[in-house]
């Protein structure tokens, strides 16, 4: 018999059917009940995944379950990372992390007295095109990067239009597209390039929601400590295919990678041992264009957290390093404050004095509004 990890879920929103879906390549994963305090959405989740269902927090927190799978708004996850810490569950949690530092310093303070597993739920981080990427600029293959430019894309939803539901908000959803997508890049680039030194930052909303949501197409300039400049384009209001990009230009070579590409890195390198020298190549690797990706990246992921916890060992991909792609969010909402390149240290220094809970507040006012001289016909 198969030994795997019983995972409970918290959260039966969208990005559960991914983590359903990715689940089965992964026999070591078995998801086994859920808790919603939306009892209609949690009865028809459990209909169709066959899933034990609670009503009572508590209740499925002490049941026979290895883990949790925090999978709720983003204001709600340091509350229910630190319940199920305190009662000895392991805890996946969806991106971001949280929407301030200190309550990254809060879940991370707690699952560590707790002893427990504890990693945030980056599929970016677990992507096949992401890692091999990864390993090629560790064996400078491209030499040291210089440049760089990034795009993550999203689709406007109903519920952007709804000043009652959190998604975007400022209050609930820590800010709009640079919270909920500028965190994937920013903790991928930290993972690629080291920390970041500073950033610039401009933001707007193309559509016209309600006051309460904040911008949905932003650019974020960064400069990397090790020298690396790079160019973050997000918004959730292009016509485009459902795809992500990232290029990366070094001294030896350059990387290109785009989702929706069925091989989805091409890479150029005059580095003497690259597999193929001094002309773009696509090394097969385990992807496919939306929605393939979402699957096989939330797969590997909920995979390599079981494994942490059936082998106890600390996920490589720390919460430390989570609350690094936090950093840059803020970083960048504290730059479009400013209206001026704003440093890390800055940053820093709230922080460490009066906290960085305030830095949303404001954003708001320096959000350009761009619809009413748009005419959108699609």
């Amino acid at each position: 018999m198969t030994e795997n990890v019983k995972f409970g879920i918290i959260g039966t929103g969208g990005v559960w059917r991914f983590h359903k879906l990715g689940a089965k390549n992964h026999s070591i994963v078995n998801f086994v009940s859920a808790y919603d305090v939306d009892e209609k959405n949690l009865q028809k989740t459990a209909k169709y995944s066959k899933l034990t269902t609670y009503s009572n927090l508590n209740e499925f927190l002490k049941s026979d379950i290895d883990a949790v799978l925090i999978m709720v708004p983003h204001y709600l996850h340091k509350e229910l990372v630190i319940a199920a810490a305190e009662v000895g569950k392991n805890v996946i949690c969806e991106k971001p992390m949280a929407t301030t530092l200190e309550d990254c310093d809060e879940m991370i303070s707690a699952t560590r007295k707790a002893g427990i597993k504890f990693m945030i739920a980056e599929n970016h981080r677990f992507l096949p095109a992401h890692q091999y990427i990864k390993d090629i600029l560790e064996q400078g293959y491209i030499g040291e990067v210089f440049l760089g430019r990034t795009y993550e894309g999203a689709y406007a939803t109903p519920q952007f239009f709804d000043e009652n539901y959190w998604h975007f908000t400022f209050d609930k959803g820590g800010g709009g597209v640079v919270m909920d997508q500028g965190v994937h890049k920013f903790t991928m680039l930290n993972w690629f390039l080291g920390e970041v030194d500073s950033a610039q930052c401009w933001l707007s909303k193309s559509l016209n929601s309600p006051p309460s949501k904040a911008e949905d197409t932003a650019i974020v300039l960064l400069r990397y400590k090790g020298g690396a400049i790079i160019t973050v384009d997000i918004s959730s209001s292009t016509i485009h295919p459902l795809t992500n990009r990232t290029e990366l230009h070094g001294t030896k070579g350059s990387v290109l990678e785009d989702h929706s590409w069925n091989d989805p890195v091409q890479i150029f390198s005059s580095h003497p041992e690259a597999e193929v020298k001094g002309e773009f190549f696509s090394p097969k690797i385990e992807h496919g264009p939306f929605p393939e990706y979402y699957k096989i990246s939330m797969g590997h992921e909920d995979a390599y957290f079981a494994r942490c916890i059936l082998e106890d060992k600390k996920p490589e991909f720390t919460p430390e390093e989570a609350r690094t792609g936090i950093a840059v969010v803020l970083l960048a909402y504290l730059s479009a404050k400013n209206g001026r390149i704003t440093s890390m240290d800055e940053l820093m220094k709230i922080y460490k004095t009066e906290g960085t809970k305030n830095i949303i507040k404001g954003v708001k006012e320096v959000i350009q509004q761009n619809y009413g001289e748009m005419n959108w016909e699609i």
